[in-house]
């Protein structure tokens, strides 16, 4: 691989420079992390399973005419994206009260919610991620009245489609998060779906016994993370070839 010049690197993929102005390649590292980067280790193929499952989800927003910064895969790691102006917010839709939210309102997890509800995290990991409301963000200049009203139409489109591609294949959407940028065209802006989708970004249950098949699997240790995220493609059709399975996750002190 050629040398590039790196853009960022985060706790789950690196940024390179695209071989096109207005373009990044996307890295799919093998790092796994939670508690806001408490615990850590490296798991054998989850970048691999992670680009082409957010590949599956962003191509087929693509084609329902949901905006996103996704261009093509270019190998089993990497990905071509548009290259967009990230709003320091994560978009988060809950349809089952779970995680945080179950702590946070005494809820018992796993109840279904009376409909799917949106939330804004300001990004800022020394901070933890806090939940905002939209008059911060607002007073903040973070986003607009307008933006937010787009973000969450958006949020829930995204919504729409996992709902009902994860049923397709009996899988509940607990809930995921998105993070969404700005393209401009000259004067004129968009919204896109930027980031990553993929069962590190969102919560996924078996509809039948209630198996989880996401990050949680990593951060309950609840078994082999690989091997919930290789389920995951199975089910949708888009199981990599040369993922394996049998080496356990190396922890990183």
């Amino acid at each position: 691989m050629a040398r590039r010049k790196k853009i960022y690197e985060g706790k789950a993929k690196i940024l390179y420079e695209g071989p096109e102005p207005g373009t990044l390649v996307q890295y799919f590292k093998d790092d796994a992390t939670a508690f806001n980067a408490e615990k850590r280790a490296t798991v054998d193929g989850k970048g691999v399973l992670n680009n082409r499952l957010s590949e599956f989800f962003m191509t087929g927003l693509n084609t329902i005419g949901v905006p996103t910064h996704f261009i093509k895969r270019i190998n089993m790691r990497e990905q071509l994206i548009r290259s967009v102006e990230i709003i320091p917010l994560e978009v988060i839709v809950r349809n089952v009260a779970a995680g945080s939210m179950a702590k946070r309102l005494g809820l018992e997890e796993g109840a279904p919610l009376p409909r799917p509800i949106v939330e804004f995290s300001y990004k800022e990991d020394s901070l933890g991620d806090p939940l905002v409301p939209e008059e911060y963000i607002i007073a903040f200049g973070w986003a607009s009245q307008q933006d937010l009203d787009d973000m969450v139409a958006l949020a829930l489109r995204v919504n729409d489609f996992l709902s009902g591609v994860m049923y397709g294949v009996g899988i509940k959407l607990v809930d995921f998060k998105i993070e969404i940028g700005r393209i401009y065209d000259g004067d004129f802006m968009r919204l896109v779906v930027a980031d990553e989708i993929s069962p590190d970004s969102c919560r996924l249950w078996d509809i039948k016994t209630g198996q989880k098949l996401d990050k949680d699997v990593f951060r309950r240790d609840l078994g082999n993370l690989t091997d919930a995220y290789t389920e995951v493609a199975r089910r949708l059709g888009v199981l990599p070839t040369n993922v394996t399975h049998t080496t356990k996750p190396t922890l990183i002190n």
